[in-house]
């Protein structure tokens, strides 16, 4: 932006000696933005003020940051930064003219900001006008931008660059992330192996280490691996790319996301995701067919047929006149681009009493302790998001035109209707391979997702996740032997399968599906939509019915043998949440969503579904585990060259890595990286690695696994994972110390010892408080393992999140909440009372339990 265009006019307020004088002991503070720092001008970091609103919005000349007029005291006492920007865009009323049409604004029409223009007003007769000033803290000295020639250059320039800078958004606007993929230099030339490989639609794992998830099909050899890890604990353990280190096949496709309008495709040569123009073929040479669906002859792809539509209306309430909803807890979410699946979780999370109280309740709190960016903390994101959400200030109703035309005479202040969770999405989505792109997500995967960063950032004395955590007893028998092995483990979601065979309406289905094809080979209109009637009852037998153990190893036979699994709940959580298992594959690769009605109850009573633990009559299965195969090469130990290879590429000497990856047990890269900070100042750091012979004590071993401090501390970062899956400080560093800092035989030994016995070293307990800011907390839960608010398992239902659409990557999200007695649609920025809530086609439900 020319600083001419920007800076024309207007009178100085004070000489230019004086202003220069004014500003003179700022100017250290005063900075000129530079490529890549983030610039803040259109949301405040505390709330959803902007330029529109009626205070504008405080840009920190130093920080870049932007705050209300509510939140800029707050800044100026933490950082003591006094030079702000301020922004402020004012609707006027056009002047009228002599024949009683408008004319035109002479002075400072030019808009600056880059803000939405609201399509609400006649532009005929209102015109926006934006406004700049720096002001000076804390005497609030104004001093107008017009005031060029009098102001310093730095500052000039300063100001300039500020007002043209980018989004910090930029990355995140709806199909940016297409525009950036390019066609790979592997697609037309790419060699694949003749080796009979046929990849099965589903069942995938690592073919070494045989991780379900985050999966890669290298489309050179058919190999299935898993890709790498990421920082906020999900991924893999990079065998992906370390096959392409050891084969060169540079392209690979991710498991999960083949439609049939593409896939995500990785070239490892290039290091980025690519256009494969060619993936139809690629993946045809491994029996994925589905990229060719066949075109029916009414000129529609098979997931495009027409009935669909009727999902689309019934979920959104179409052709039904629904009343606006307004005031606290009403508030609309803009959609950024298929982030409804965002705005329909986080409008259920914060219909529940437990995280408004962690987070709005608490929200003075946190955002005074909030860190010097508090666009980068979780708490400070989530407090902030709570109360747009539940405060009534952005969900207003519309003025009354006559009302507009009053207060149009002099100023208008704009009425605010629902949030755009531009800086939550990219806060909380930052490092996720797929939350941080513009493509549709699942909904539950964001769920548990958001779950996960709630643990690892507590907010008080009491985690609001805990409402949803419950423990499900998992009976293992040998079918061979009878005996069985009882197990717990955490879980935040009862996933229901939907038991197709038990439809009502078969024979109904039937005639649909005789009649559909008939019309589409006659080229007739499609018969009406009917949808499979699934009784609840059923998919609840469905889950509580014993599964195959795939490789099952019996320590009762000392071999591999046939086995079958059951669940149960060790405890009922205070909040159930039902995922409804609707989306599959078809035997011809085509992913397919079940297009079912499941008559899902208002009341649930799932007490039956308690755990029993050990019957009279059972016999347990012996505490004996599978048998370790000892190489011939001891000192053949297999680490993880991916882990290795993420942290050398940090900086760090590779032996350093190797020693980290080694010590903290192939863990991965996040735990071996906390490894290497806290040795980096010994002196065999970056010495190679010594791996004693299979029986010898590895001295320096013991020590590196040992936290810096007492001995035999375990290391901290694996007391830190326990602690973040639920369970007491004390009981991490107990488990650990009991099993040699094994963290997986860690795990099992809290299931085995409910009851583990109190710390009695009064140093210990003294360098734990000091390690850990919230042990207190813990402490004060009283019991032991994970936090688990069992009681009656009989709930009501509150909400529910419905999907429309083929596949959880396409498609739109819906949330319907219970308030105040009534049932509400939140659809994006629209929330209505609901005349007819779908309950039946949901995919995720909301229980609370009923008090007993």
């Amino acid at each position: 932006m020319q600083r001419a265009a920007l800076f024309r006019g207007g009178d100085a307020q004070m000489a230019a000696g004086d202003l220069g004088e004014l500003l003179v002991p700022y100017m250290p503070t005063i900075r000129v933005p530079k490529s890549g720092d983030r610039v803040f001008k259109t949301e405040c970091a505390f709330s959803y003020d902007s330029p529109d609103s009626e205070g504008g919005l405080y840009v920190c000349m130093n920080t870049f940051l932007g705050f209300g007029r509510e939140h800029i005291e707050r800044h100026y006492r933490k950082t003591g930064q006094c030079v702000y920007l301020h922004l402020k865009r004012h609707l006027r009323q056009k002047v009228p003219g002599a024949s009683g049409g408008a004319l035109p604004k002479r002075r400072n029409a030019k808009l600056f900001l880059d803000l939405e223009i609201s399509s609400d007003l006649n532009s005929d007769d209102f015109e926006y006008e934006d406004e700049a000033k720096l002001v000076i803290f804390p005497d609030h000295y104004e001093i107008s931008l017009p005031n060029i020639e009098e102001l310093p250059a730095l500052v000039t320039i300063a100001c300039d660059a500020l007002l043209s800078a980018k989004s910090p958004y930029r990355k995140q606007e709806p199909d940016s992330w297409e525009e950036e993929l390019q066609a790979s230099k592997h697609a037309k030339t790419l060699v694949q192996l003749d080796n009979g490989v046929r990849i099965p639609p589903s069942g995938w794992k690592c073919s070494r280490c045989d991780l379900r998830e985050n999966l890669w099909l290298n489309l050179s050899d058919g190999s299935v691996l898993c890709g790498k890890w990421f920082f906020d604990g999900s991924g893999g353990n990079g065998h992906a790319v370390e096959h392409y280190r050891d084969t060169g096949y540079p392209l690979a496709v991710k498991l999960g996301t083949i439609t049939p309008d593409g896939a995500d495709v990785y070239s490892f040569d290039e290091e980025e995701p690519v256009l494969d123009p060619h993936i139809a073929k690629h993946l045809a040479h491994f029996g994925i067919d589905m990229l060719q669906m066949q075109v029916t002859d009414n000129g529609l792809r098979d997931n495009d047929i027409k009935p669909r539509v009727s999902e689309w209306e019934v979920i959104q309430e179409a052709g039904v006149k629904l009343k606006p909803m307004y005031g606290p807890g009403y508030t609309g979410m803009k959609n950024l681009g298929n982030s409804c699946y965002l705005n329909a979780v986080m409008q259920a999370i914060f219909s529940i009493p437990e995280f408004q109280r962690a987070y709005v309740g608490n929200l003075p709190r946190i955002f005074d302790y909030s860190p010097l960016d508090p666009t980068q903390d979780f708490n400070t994101q989530m407090a902030k998001l709570g109360h747009g959400l539940l405060s009534g200030q952005y969900s207003k109703p519309p003025m009354k035109s006559e009302l507009i035309e009053q207060v149009m005479k002099e100023e208008h202040k704009p009425q605010h209707n629902g949030i755009s969770p531009r800086m939550f999405k990219a806060f909380i989505s930052k490092g996720h391979p797929e939350f941080s792109s513009n493509r549709q997500q699942d909904a539950q995967e964001f769920f548990l997702h958001l779950i996960n960063l709630v643990e690892r950032n507590p907010v008080g004395s009491e985690n609001p996740s805990d409402v949803f955590r419950f423990l499900v007893e998992e009976r293992t028998q040998c079918c061979q032997s009878r005996k069985v092995r009882y197990t717990d483990r955490v879980d935040y979601i009862m996933q229901l399968p939907v038991a197709m065979e038990a439809a009502t309406n078969k024979d109904e289905l039937i005639a649909y599906e005789l009649k559909r094809r008939e019309a589409e080979a006659a080229r007739r209109p499609l018969p009406e939509l009917v949808r499979a009637k699934i009784p609840f009852s059923a998919c609840l037998q469905a889950f509580s019915e014993p599964s195959n153990v795939e490789d099952f190893w019996s320590s009762a036979l000392q071999a591999k043998s046939a086995g079958v699994k059951t669940s149960r709940f060790a405890s009922f959580p205070e909040y159930l949440v039902v995922q409804i298992k609707k989306f599959t594959f078809g035997l011809d690769w085509i992913p397919k969503k079940l297009d079912v009605s499941i008559d899902m109850p208002d009341f649930l009573d799932i007490t039956h579904l308690r755990a029993r633990g050990l019957q009279p009559g059972e016999e347990e299965l012996p505490d004996i585990a599978p048998p370790i195969v000892i190489p011939d090469d001891t000192k053949a130990l297999d680490i993880d060259e991916s882990s290795v290879m993420q942290l050398a590429e940090m900086g760090f000497p590779l032996e350093a890595c190797r020693k980290a990856v080694y010590y903290t047990g192939n863990l991965g890269a996040e735990v071996a990286f906390n490894w290497i900070i806290a040795h980096m100042e010994e002196p065999d750091f970056a010495e190679p690695l010594v791996i004693p012979a299979f029986g010898e004590v590895a001295s320096s071993g013991a020590a590196a696994l040992g936290a810096v401090g007492l001995d035999n501390q375990p290391p901290e970062e694996m007391v830190a994972i326990i602690i973040s899956m639920g369970f007491q400080r004390n009981v991490a560093i107990q488990a650990l110390k009991a099993t040699n800092n094994n963290l997986e035989r860690a795990l099992e030994w809290i299931f085995s010892h409910p009851d583990p016995e109190e710390e009695s070293d009064p140093a210990l307990d003294t360098m734990d408080m000091e390690n850990n800011a919230n042990a207190n907390i813990l402490a004060e839960t009283g019991s032991e393992g994970p936090r688990i608010k069992d009681g009656p398992g009989r709930y009501e239902l509150f909400g529910f999140i419905s999907h429309m659409g083929t596949s959880t990557m396409s498609g739109h999200y819906v949330c319907h909440l219970r308030k105040e007695g009534r049932w509400v649609i939140y659809n994006d920025l629209r929330v209505c009372a609901s005349e007819r809530p779908p309950k039946d086609l949901g995919y995720i439900y909301f229980y609370h339990r009923i008090p007993s």
